[in-house]
Order: C-alpha cells, then sequence, then structure tokens
C-alpha cells in the first residue's frame, strides 16, 4: 500500500506502485481529470465508479420457452455507463415477440428510456434490435424459436 506519510500534500512526476492497487477508501471520490478543457455543459470531471459483475436475467413476458428457462448476464460499469450481455435459453428452445420483454430487472435503472444494443439468435444467425426502458429489455422485431437470444447492450444511469 502506498503511504503518504511525511510526503507534502501534492506531489509532481509519475507515481508507480510495485505491489497492490491503489485504493480510494472514501466514497464520492475517485481520479480527477479536471486538467482537460470543459465542454460547454461539462458537469463532472471525476471518474468515482468501476465495477464488473454478473447478474442473472429474469423471464421477460415476451419470452415463450419450451422446457426449462435459463439465463445468464455479466455486466461493466464505469461511471455513469453500464454495458451489459446476456444469454436466454429453453433447454429445447426459445422465442420473443415482436417487441417482447426479454426481462425486467437489469442491473442499474436506466436513467431514460431507448438506449439500443444488439441480439442474435432464434432459428438462424439473424441480428435485432434490443432497447431499454427504465428497468425493462425489449427486442423490437420477432426472434423465431431457437436454442439461445443473445444480447449486448450499453446504457446510462
Amino acid at each position: 500500500m502506498l503511504k503518504t506519510v511525511g510526503f507534502p500534500s501534492t506531489r509532481t512526476g509519475d507515481q508507480t506502485i510495485v505491489n497492490g492497487n491503489e485504493v480510494i477508501a472514501t466514497a464520492g471520490k475517485g481520479i480527477d481529470f479536471s486538467a482537460n478543457a470543459n465542454a460547454p455543459g461539462m458537469t463532472s470531471e471525476l471518474l468515482n465508479w468501476y465495477e464488473e459483475g454478473t447478474w442473472t436475467p429474469n423471464q421477460g413476458t415476451g419470452l415463450t420457452v419450451v422446457g426449462a428457462f435459463s439465463a445468464t448476464g455479466k455486466y461493466t460499469r464505469i461511471g455513469r455507463q453500464v454495458t451489459v450481455t446476456a444469454r436466454f435459453a429453453g433447454a429445447t428452445s426459445i422465442s420473443c415477440a415482436a417487441f417482447g420483454q426479454l426481462c425486467s430487472n437489469l442491473p442499474y435503472t436506466s436513467g431514460a428510456t431507448s438506449y439500443s444494443g444488439a441480439a442474435w439468435g432464434g432459428a438462424g444467425p439473424t441480428s435485432n434490435v434490443c432497447v431499454c426502458s427504465y428497468d425493462v429489455l425489449y427486442l423490437i422485431d420477432a426472434a423465431t424459436a431457437g436454442s439461445s437470444i443473445d444480447i449486448t447492450l450499453t446504457y446510462f444511469v
């Protein structure tokens, strides 16, 4: 751990941590990019959130599942931006109606509506658009019955 006991509060030059991580122990603190030029409308220059994890999507009302339902997902959050990936499957098959709800439990509630991403799956190598509206993920066009539906989506909280 880097300790600054006996050092002045501001230093110049690069710092190297030989072993371990830099840990910011106070909530709401982070990396301050205030040396950058400010764009019009800028509200913050502080990066104070990075997180990776897994989540388990629930079965949305637009899904038709034959056999047992299963779903897995991963997410990365950097600041206000969240990127999720997920796979929805049925033991035999899974499909989704047009404008069908895939799930209603994204890892973080989106700050607004209509963030879009891509979906693949159904009976063939089809691609589709998925959107989230607050905490709900929808598929725009129908996905015909296939082994899985896979999505990737980036949205903001």
